[in-house]
Order: structure tokens, then C-alpha cells, then sequence
């Protein structure tokens, strides 16, 4: 759990990001593990674009290896239904058990109990810090509102 975040607001959007994750440009997080692992969630600026999250199923078993950028699964919500793949390479270390109970979790706790899956291996080349996170926000913010930066 984050103790503490670099807060972020631009246009309507709101959120706070935890310090002691690494970002994507794909809008998922990593939060470093004991033994190489790492967990992986969406952001809220991802969960906010696909909405509720619904349902949802995995396709990789715990144990498989997964590369970097390969389907594992897929997430429907009220707004979208979207492939799941993983920002990082690895072993499959096993789905969030927690979204069995409550799926809505993913959408109200993107941070903390709503991670999604966990990977062992070490982040990929490319992640970013909160810092530089949020000027991706910044972009493609303005971009979503037709202002070009």
C-alpha cells in the first residue's frame, strides 16, 4: 500500500498516484514485489475510460510465461469490452482473487485492492515514474479535448 502520491487533476479528471509505483503507456501500473514480481493494475484514468467493469476472464493459467504485450484475457464493461494483455514479460503469477467477490473493485480501488493480475519478472524498459505519468495524462488529456500541446 502507497504511503504516499503525487496528486493529479486536469480538465474533470482527478486522481492520485501512488510514488511507489511505475507506469505505462498503456495506462497500467506495477508495484514491485518480494521475488521479482510484480503487480499489475490499471490506472484510474483506465479504469474511468472503460467503466464498470463487469466481467472478466484470463486465458493464460498461473505458472504460463507471458511476453510483454500478449493477450491474457479480456475485461467487459458497461462502456467497452477489451482484450487483457500484460505491459510486462514473465511468469503468470495468478489473477487478483479478490475480483471474485467484487469485480467493482477494479473501478473503486484501481490502487489498492483492485489490482489485476500478478507477473514474476522485472519491469519493462519504457515504464514511467508518477512525475512522468502525468505529463502523459497532460497529452493525452488535451488531446481527448482537441488542443494540441
Amino acid at each position: 500500500m502507497a504511503d504516499a502520491y503525487l496528486a493529479y487533476k486536469r480538465s474533470k479528471f482527478a486522481t492520485r498516484l501512488p510514488t511507489d509505483r511505475l507506469f505505462t503507456q498503456s495506462h497500467y501500473w506495477l508495484a514491485a514485489e518480494e521475488g521479482d514480481r510484480q503487480r499489475v493494475g490499471f490506472t484510474k484514468f483506465a479504469t474511468r475510460m472503460l467503466g464498470e467493469v463487469v466481467e472478466y476472464d484470463f486465458e493464460v493459467k498461473t505458472g504460463e510465461d507471458i511476453e510483454e504485450g500478449q493477450t491474457i484475457g479480456w475485461l467487459e464493461g458497461f462502456k467497452a469490452v477489451t482484450d487483457l494483455y500484460s505491459p510486462i514479460g514473465g511468469r503468470f503469477a495468478g489473477p487478483n482473487p479478490d475480483l471474485d467477490e467484487v469485480i467493482g473493485i477494479i473501478h473503486n480501488s484501481p490502487y489498492e485492492r483492485g489490482w489485476l493480475f500478478r507477473v514474476k519478472g522485472p519491469p519493462p524498459d519504457g515504464c514511467m515514474t508518477p512525475t512522468e505519468y502525468a505529463q502523459l495524462l497532460d497529452t493525452t488529456i488535451d488531446k481527448m479535448m482537441g488542443r494540441n500541446t
